[in-house]
């Protein structure tokens, strides 16, 4: 009975009007904590009456266990504190004097209950999904899908997060996400970022911050938002940490293995991350080329692709407390992968006549090397008892590669007499980035409600990439200076920024903030005797406004200006060949682009959110192809279209459908038309479209999780692309053993195989058509066994990334 009184409570404080936090007079306000200090997040804070304990009001306390409830009535009351797995804890009595009665209970701590209670047949459940004004987090630790699984298949699965057809991150149904770890920004774009996602473990992954209009503390590079992922950190003291294994197949087999290890010891405190992959990489694309002329001409292409990356990784670091104000920290992050990739095409080059048609037998064999390499220095000091905290970071990334490929292809004449002939081409490609960051922020309170933060940032970035292209010449292989290119880049950015918010009276709250940057930029195609320099200046005001309009009604206002730079490779002219009709050229004109961004988000109950914006992009940044009708060849190309406009409507709808079923759902309905000019000609194409993701989590008896993901993409536009429609469901299972420390987990992604990315293009009459299917069907099983001796503590792990390495593309 008991413990169907606490279920009781809990439901029907989850039914009660939530408040939200940006009100200041008024309010009781706390931090729910256990015996070790931590933050109980999401636990259960009720407000009684007391003579009779009768349930006036109540709240949930968010992530970091920090609550507020408005305050009632005069009269007498008392707080009462639970959480599942926690004893209740009643606060003592107090008094209410008035409406604007306000009371800080300060830390409150409730005690772990050590007794196994058989009565218990619910167990509770962490909120998967916490909706703020602006953002929203996402908790994935101890999730089914998690288990085995990468950051960027997890990252796949977040909501209003979809993959485009190159593989990058789109949020709310727009291009230029930025990632950060443990708010560090990763200096890596395109492949690269795909590639460091891939390597790093979903397993280690906390909750995710998805932050769709961030302030001007944030670097402004980031068209559509930033995803900031949250490593779990440890709690124990001596020494502690993990071990985990998985496996997956599909049609390809992949295997990981790994540790983490943390010691802390006094001031001090370390940790160390080790993980060994082998993750194999499977695509096919089926494309059809047609070229307008008199009479159409086409080429039809079946491609596969199979590859395998053995990837090490050590991630370490230290922090020592020099006293209870001053900290400094170091960080290490070290990858090493080879790769091999095999990609297979036949073709068919038909032109009206079939005497006249081609048949093409591809084959490209790569291989690489990589090295990356990330050092980190810290410094946080606390320089009075009014939250004034001053935080410094020096960065060096050293990305280095070496990649080689040899391409056969055979050409067969259908012609009579019939001929065949085969040329062999090869490359030699070394490729390294050296990063140098350094950035300081300052935070002070200012008044009784207001916060001004101050910072700078500089960085440097030095690309030297030297591609050495072959043919072969009479059985010799002989450089190729038409393919050849060598290309240094180098790039100074200079930032500052304020930003200062504060409350106006009881209901609103305002933040308002200026960021400038100034980028010098140098290329160099040494092959080419070619120069490009680029010196800009750019202003990126920020401002918030949130209105409290009622307890249970929030609605805040927002304006942005960002900028999303070209990639690195992007500005690179080199002709990067694929096969004998298709070809990369970089483009070192490419230009920025810049998005002012507007959105109006409405909160209820601080569950639901509305949100409604409009962002317009110039000189947006896509891939166009150029074919040629001549001799049947495409070349593809970054360039930038006059610009982007875009509406759009996101739901986001987190649902306790029961108490062990939690749902949470994200619609988001979009209008985005896209303009070039191209010869004298404005060519358009929009499109509306919509989204739907929704995921399911069930806690079961016996310590089993149920999870169930389901995703659909109407028909929409990128670019000059019409991209069709596309969804998939997944499905995970996890169960605990020994006590909760191991843990086994089994997951299905891609169910139905139709996480397809198809689309078409038509410029002029000449149309490209592919339909591109990334492996994404897949079974995983995974296992971790944790270990741990001490008490509780809260680590001190840094991980550092910066925007320059993103746009590297690499780690």
């Amino acid at each position: 009975m008991k413990n169907l009184k606490h279920i009781i409570i809990l439901l029907l404080i989850t039914a009660l009007p939530q408040v939200g936090f940006s009100q200041v007079n008024g309010f009781l306000t706390g931090i729910v904590k256990d015996e070790q200090g931590q933050p109980v997040g999401f636990a259960n804070v009720a407000l009684l009456e007391a003579a009779d304990s009768v349930v006036i009001n109540g709240t949930t306390a968010d992530a970091e266990g920090r609550f507020q409830i408005k305050s009632p009535a005069k009269g007498t009351y008392f707080l009462r504190f639970d959480f599942l797995g926690y004893v209740q804890l009643d606060s003592d009595p107090f008094e209410v004097t008035g409406d604007d009665f306000t009371k800080d209970f300060g830390n409150t701590t409730i005690r772990e209950n050590v007794q196994v209670l058989q009565e218990v047949v619910v167990q509770g459940m962490r909120p998967t999904v916490v909706s703020y004004a602006d953002k929203m987090i996402v908790n994935v630790g101890g999730t089914a899908m998690a288990g085995g699984s990468t950051a960027y298949e997890v990252l796949a699965k977040s909501p209003g997060v979809w993959i485009d057809q190159n593989g990058d991150l789109k949020l709310n149904g727009k291009a230029g996400v930025k990632v950060m770890i443990n708010n560090k920004l990763v200096y890596l774009s395109g492949k690269e970022l795909q590639n460091f996602l891939q390597n790093m473990s979903g397993e280690n992954i906390k909750d995710l911050e998805i932050i769709t209009n961030p302030s001007a503390k944030y670097d402004a590079e980031g068209a559509s938002g930033i995803i900031n992922i949250n490593l779990k950190k440890s709690k124990d003291t001596g020494l502690n940490g993990s071990l985990h294994s998985s496996y997956q197949h599909n049609e390809l087999n992949s295997y990981t293995a790994g540790a983490d290890v943390n010691y802390k010891k006094g001031a001090w405190s370390a940790f160390a991350n080790f993980d060994f992959a082998e993750r194999a990489n499977l695509r096919t694309n089926k494309m059809k080329r047609t070229f307008h002329n008199q009479m159409d001409s086409s080429l039809d292409q079946n491609l596969r692709e199979e590859g395998k990356r053995t990837i090490p990784t050590l991630r370490a670091g230290a922090s020592v407390d020099l006293n209870q104000r001053h900290s400094l920290g170091f960080m290490a992050d070290v990858s090493i992968y080879n790769t091999e990739n095999n990609i297979s095409t036949l073709a068919k080059l038909a032109d009206g006549n079939p005497e006249k048609d081609v048949l093409i037998d591809a084959l490209n064999n790569g291989k690489g090397h990589k090295q990356s390499s990330t050092f980190n220095f810290h410094y946080l000091g606390k320089l009075d008892t009014m939250g004034t905290t001053l935080s410094a970071d020096l960065d060096y990334v050293r990305l280095y590669s070496q990649d080689d490929a040899t391409f056969v292809n055979r050409l067969e004449s259908m012609s009579i007499p019939a001929g065949v002939s085969v040329n062999r081409l090869m490359y030699d490609n070394p490729n390294n980035y050296d990063i140098y960051a350094a950035k300081a922020d300052l935070i002070k309170a200012v008044g009784k409600t207001g916060k001004l933060e101050l910072g700078a940032k500089a960085s440097r970035v030095i690309s030297d990439n030297e591609l050495k292209f072959y043919e072969e010449t009479d059985g010799n292989m002989q450089p190729d200076a038409r393919r050849s290119n060598h290309f240094i880049y180098k790039e100074n950015i200079l930032a500052a920024y304020a930003s200062y918010s504060t409350g106006i009276g009881k209901k609103l709250n305002i933040q308002a903030g200026l960021r400038v940057e100034q980028t010098f930029a140098a290329g160099n195609s040494v092959t080419l005797s070619q120069k490009t320099n680029r010196n800009y200046f750019n202003l990126f005001p920020t401002l918030f406004l949130q209105h409290a309009v009622s307890d249970n009604y929030q609605i805040s206002y927002s304006y942005s200006r960002r900028v999303n730079r070209p990639q690195y490779s992007a500005l690179n002219p080199f002709i990067f060949y694929i096969d004998p009709y298709s070809w990369v050229v970089g483009n070192p004109y490419l230009n920025p682009q810049y998005t002012n961004a507007f959105n109006i988000t409405q909160t209820i109950n601080q569950r639901f959110n509305v949100v409604v914006g409009y962002t317009v992009t110039k000189d947006f940044i896509a891939e166009m192809p150029e074919q040629n009708v001549a001799d049947k060849t495409t070349y593809f190309q970054q360039q930038n279209l006059e610009k982007m406009e875009s509406f759009n409507t996101t739901l986001v709808a987190p649902l306790q459908v029961l108490p062990i079923w939690q749902m949470n759902n994200t619609a988001t309905i979009m209008y985005q038309k896209y303009t070039a000019e191209r010869e004298q000609q404005v060519l358009a194409n929009e499109q509306v479209s919509f989204m739907l993701q929704s995921n399911h989590a069930l806690q079961m008896p016996k310590s089993i999780r149920l999870e169930l993901n389901a995703a659909y993409q109407g028909p929409a536009a990128y670019g000059l692309y019409r991209v069709n429609a596309s969804w998939g469901v997944d499905a995970g299972l996890k169960r605990s053993f020994m006590n909760d420390k191991l843990d086994v987990s089994m997951s299905v992604t891609d169910i139905f195989k139709t996480k397809r990315m198809a689309g078409t293009i038509n410029i002029d009459g000449n149309k490209i058509k592919a339909d591109q299917y990334r492996g994404t069907q897949s079974f995983k099983i995974s296992l971790r066994y944790r270990f741990s001796k001490g008490s509780e503590f809260k680590a001190n792990k840094k991980s550092t990334n910066l925007d320059e390495v993103n746009r590297a593309g690499g780690k």
